[in-house]
């Protein structure tokens, strides 16, 4: 079985009403990540214990997730974590329960009202969300970044789990560069980190609030316009210093706030 694939345009308009009026920022999770992996020139023996975010942006009817995490699936039983993490160096920590539906019902959004799943990119610290998603609930993501995990020929080094994302019952609505996906809610490009990666510009009331995903994984990519230390493909440096080049101008913009997606 596999998802069923279509593009955006072709979707009737998703499930919400009105304008973005407050974001929900989650902690679902840590990781230990090498500071070179976030910030280009950055040590490679100093670890951070960097948090694993998801955001829910609630409409005045309605709401999307963006990213989401882990599956905590994958988590609590040992020989599935052992398959899916055990990497050198790397052991993701969940608090107890399920963070991310927990963290979902203390903010008061139900997940019958949850029209989408907007996916920065295909690494497994970021497509948990996914298994939230009914059928006729679609998981947003660029075309490119798709492409990227159908045809990369080591999963497990591209740091992907393919069938968090390609699975029965589950439709992927493919987008291409910068789209409005709603009023108040758009994508950009920020390719680099993964050759499909995006970020997510929510127009609040009183401001507009930038989700940079891990174009910008610290603060510190902003500030001083440093790329992040991990990039995919020849073109991945460049793409990466185009897209934290966009944000850090987006981040001095007066009214306009980036979110790293790991500080």
């Amino acid at each position: 079985m596999s998802s069923t694939v279509v593009d955006f345009a072709s979707l009737t308009p998703l499930r919400l009403s009105g304008r973005p009026r407050r974001l929900v920022p989650m902690v679902v999770a840590y990781e230990p990540i090498p500071e070179a992996v976030s910030l280009y020139g950055g040590s490679t023996f100093r670890f951070l214990l960097e948090p694993v975010t998801a955001v829910a942006i609630v409409f005045d009817e309605g709401w999307v997730l963006v990213d989401g995490g882990f599956d905590p699936a994958r988590i609590r039983d040992r020989a599935v974590r052992t398959a899916s993490f055990d990497y050198e160096n790397y052991a993701p920590i969940v608090p107890p329960g399920d963070p991310l539906v927990d963290q979902i019902a203390e903010a008061g959004l139900a997940l019958g009202e949850l029209a989408a799943v907007l996916l920065s990119h295909a690494h497994f610290d970021h497509t948990g969300g996914a298994r939230l998603l009914a059928r006729d609930r679609p998981l947003v993501l660029q075309r490119r970044e798709w492409w990227h995990v159908r045809h990369v020929t080591d999963p497990r080094m591209a740091f992907l789990l393919r069938d968090d994302l390609d699975r029965d019952g589950l439709t992927l609505a493919l987008v291409d560069g910068d789209t409005e996906l709603a009023e108040g809610l758009r994508v950009i490009d920020t390719s680099g980190h993964t050759p499909g990666h995006q970020s997510f510009v929510v127009e609040l009331p009183d401001r507009t609030v930038v989700l940079a995903g891990d174009a910008a994984d610290l603060l510190g990519n902003v500030e001083h316009g440093v790329r992040c230390g991990s990039t995919v493909g020849d073109d991945g440096p460049d793409r990466a210093d185009r897209a934290v080049a966009r944000l850090a101008a987006l981040h001095r913009t007066p009214g306009t706030e980036v979110w790293p997606a790991h500080d």
